[in-house]
């Protein structure tokens, strides 16, 4: 028994029609995946891989780098994937909590992270084209592999996420936390072996990886896997495809070129939105054009999918929906965490068989996020309207998601803070028609001249990853603040609102 492996895996083995399309229009089929995983799991467990070890994996989208997640379900491995973007500094990070056996990265990060690890840790290279010598080594490997046995709540996966503090925690997400989130979505979104999803998402998020290649692996489907979002590209993919997921970037960028219409995406079934904040502007833009309606979800990197716009039913712009199947919400109030009227703003705690199993060695933190009758609280502000729709209407800990991508602002505001000429800093989150939100500085000099915004950008992103690093600087002579001196960001966003209103 392996609930993730023996539902998305073995299946594989045998299916002789194509699984993934790579960009350059060639086939992989089901079997051939198979043996890919297969392969692969061997050179983990030649590496020293045991079941519950950490594999932490940085590298390019690839058909290989997919294989690699499934070859370490197999192996009972922990995947560990990482943003991209992550620079030197932040892996270090990442290396000495997770303290994983294995680390894949790319060709070129291969010196720094072998400087950076333990001498025990097996560094090994994959490439957006797929060499390096993960594959060099698995092309010599058995294509067979006795998958090894793990329960439903043995852990799957560890994905990092932003914490109050600014430093990441580690999410543990179990066999049955995941399996049951794509049984779920499989069910909502009436996914089946007919489906070919446009998949242009990275798959070190749970967005790509456990939303979309979970969901399409479950229902028998097929997979575009695109290295990233191209317009170019997506059009000339989408007469191909039948659903497609993404962020809302993606569906502003359609909406910027006129070869996108009615007549190109008549023959899709689904456009599905998540990640970010889908502005009703463009919900109502996209159906104006295309005549569908996207769907629209809420997840967290905690509880991968928690809710939904209906799909028979209305799409309601500026909604996330209802609880998916199995998933409880409640709304409560902050100072009591007693239940509110609907209608009215309070925490969103969620409850299901989705919801993570805390973070990574942080105990308390982890009794801190629950409740006694096991409800998460998510952090975020919602409320339910007398239909049932949830909206989100802010976020209790100021996180920040530009893109997709979650930031944290204490962590850009310590690194703003230590530079010459700053006196202190606040970050924001504000709304940006292609980002959701984009992440803004606002800085308190110690003289009018002493920075200025490029150094501030520039030196950002010596040290952090490009979607942490401010896309605006602005300076005022002191940061608004309550009677007891905290730093009033409600204040500031609606100060900075209209910075990218017309971006």
């Amino acid at each position: 028994m392996n609930p993730l492996a023996d539902a998305l895996v073995a299946p594989l083995a045998t299916r002789k029609d194509p699984v993934l399309y790579r960009p350059d229009g060639s086939e992989l089929s089901g079997a051939g995946l198979y043996a890919l995983s297969g392969q692969i799991a061997h050179v983990l467990v030649r590496a020293g891989v045991t079941p519950e070890d950490r594999v932490m994996v940085q590298t390019e989208k690839s058909v290989e780098a997919l294989a690699l997640y499934l070859a370490c379900l197999r192996a009972g491995a922990l995947f560990l994937p990482l943003n991209t973007a992550y620079t030197s500094a932040e892996l270090a990070y990442f290396l000495g909590d997770a303290e994983p056996t294995v680390v894949v990265c790319s060709p070129q990060a291969q010196d720094d992270l072998v400087a950076q690890a333990a001498p025990s840790v097996t560094v090994l290279t994959l490439a957006g084209d797929g060499s390096g010598t993960l594959m060099e080594q698995a092309r010599t490997a058995p294509n067979d592999f006795d998958t090894v046995v793990r329960g439903p709540d043995d852990l799957a996966v560890i994905l990092y996420t932003s914490g109050t503090t600014g430093r990441s925690k580690g999410a543990m997400l179990s066999h049955n936390n995941l399996l049951s989130n794509a049984n779920s979505l499989v069910e909502a979104w009436r996914f089946t072996s007919n489906d070919t999803l446009l998949h242009a998402l990275p798959i070190f998020h749970a967005h790509g990886l456990f939303v979309a290649t979970n969901v399409m692996l479950k229902a028998g489907g097929r997979m575009i896997f695109l290295p990233n979002f191209d317009v170019e590209t997506v059009l000339a993919n989408l007469p191909k495809a039948t659903t497609m997921m993404g962020v809302p970037t993606f569906y502003t960028r359609l909406l910027t070129d006129p070869r996108f219409t009615r007549e190109s995406s008549a023959h899709m079934r689904l456009f599905i939105s998540g990640s970010a904040p889908l502005l009703a502007e463009t919900h109502h833009a996209f159906e104006a054009r295309t005549g569908h309606r996207i769907l629209e979800r809420y997840g967290m990197t905690e509880t991968t999918m928690n809710t939904s716009n209906p799909y028979e039913g209305e799409r309601r712009a500026g909604t996330v929906g209802f609880p998916l199947p199995g998933v409880e919400a409640r709304i409560t109030d902050a100072e009591t965490g007693e239940a509110v009227a609907d209608g009215t703003p309070g925490f969103l705690e969620v409850r299901g068989p989705n919801v993570f199993r805390g973070y990574w060695r942080m105990p308390e933190k982890t009794a801190e996020e629950f409740r006694g009758d096991g409800f998460f609280v998510t952090g975020d502000i919602a409320l339910i309207d007398a239909d049932g729709y949830i909206s989100i209407v802010g976020r209790a800990k100021d996180l920040i998601i530009s893109g997709g991508y979650n930031v944290y602002p204490k962590e850009v505001e310590t690194e703003i803070d230590l530079l010459d000429g700053v006196l202190e800093s606040a970050v924001i989150g504000v709304p940006h028609p292609d980002f959701g939100e984009a992440v803004v500085a606002v800085v308190v000099r110690n003289s009018p001249q002493s920075i200025d915004e490029p150094t501030v950008i520039a030196a950002s992103k010596e040290v952090l990853a490009g979607f942490k690093c401010p896309k605006s600087v602005s300076f005022l002579d002191s940061l608004p603040r309550n009677t007891m001196g905290k730093v009033q960001k409600n204040e500031l966003r609606k100060m900075f609102a209209g910075t990218f209103k017309n971006a």
